[in-house]
């Protein structure tokens, strides 16, 4: 059984950092679209970053050149590097998994079968 779980959230200042760590478990190899989502207070989930299974990466607007996604496949685990930190980068961030292979990664929260239980951000100005 594939299970997610994400680990590093919490609280930072406008202008800081924080790094998300998604551990993957039930799985033999990484070569799938994997990514973060995020969701904030009354709002809809968005895709803040995915890569596929080459490695090549992908942005939502407001997250390029501060957010860097990157994958350990030894260790099954998928990162996320957050700088520059906006109060507006505030919410719950879930790790997600998809089941088959496609290229390029989509930013639609329904093609992604497998989720984490998601982990919160908070910054503040």
């Amino acid at each position: 059984q594939v299970q997610l779980v994400e680990s590093g959230g919490g609280s930072a200042q406008a202008g800081g950092a924080l790094r998300l760590s998604c551990s993957i478990f039930g799985v033999n190899h990484m070569s799938v679209c994997m990514g973060w989502f995020r969701q904030a207070p009354g709002q809809e989930r968005e895709s803040a970053a995915n890569i596929d299974g080459p490695g090549r990466s992908t942005y939502a607007d407001s997250a390029k050149g501060r957010f860097t996604i990157s994958r350990d496949d030894a260790n099954n685990t998928l990162y996320l590097q957050m700088n520059m930190l906006k109060p507006e980068d505030t919410g719950t961030y879930y790790c997600v998994r998809a089941a088959t292979r496609f290229s390029p990664c989509s930013i639609r929260p329904g093609d992604y079968d497998y989720w984490g239980q998601g982990i919160q951000v908070t910054v503040s100005s």
